[in-house]
């Protein structure tokens, strides 16, 4: 499976996983200049910018290690962009889903939620 197909699968497992937690899908893979943000949710008081990594394990590192302080600076900056053409009164959040698929999309996944990640 190449890359950009590996990257929408965990998209979509992600998105699934938010429907499921309550969660409803505002925009997926929103883009500007500045970057892209995979997945805009909203749930009670907040706006959620998700990043989604996946990984087949996390025996080198887990995956929300991937998300470095430039990528962090790049997804506020796109979050920012985004709520200048969107106003709400929601609250930004910014959440990393963690996705771990050994077998691929074929195997068992595992998913780890972490709200408020950038904190």
């Amino acid at each position: 499976m190449e890359a950009r197909e590996l990257g929408r699968f965990g998209e979509e497992r992600a998105a699934h996983y938010l429907r499921l937690h309550g969660y409803r899908i505002v925009e997926t893979n929103y883009a500007c200049r500045l970057g892209e943000i995979d997945l805009i949710a909203r749930k009670g008081r907040y706006l959620v910018f998700v990043e989604v990594k996946l990984r087949k394990s996390g025996d080198f590192a887990a995956a929300r290690e991937f998300v470095t302080r430039g990528k962090q600076q790049r997804i506020l900056s796109t979050a920012a962009v985004y709520l200048a053409q969107n106003e709400t009164e929601l609250q930004p959040r910014f959440d990393v889903i963690e996705i771990y698929a050994p077998q691929g999309e074929k195997g068992k996944i595992t998913i780890n939620h972490i709200e408020d990640a950038f904190s």
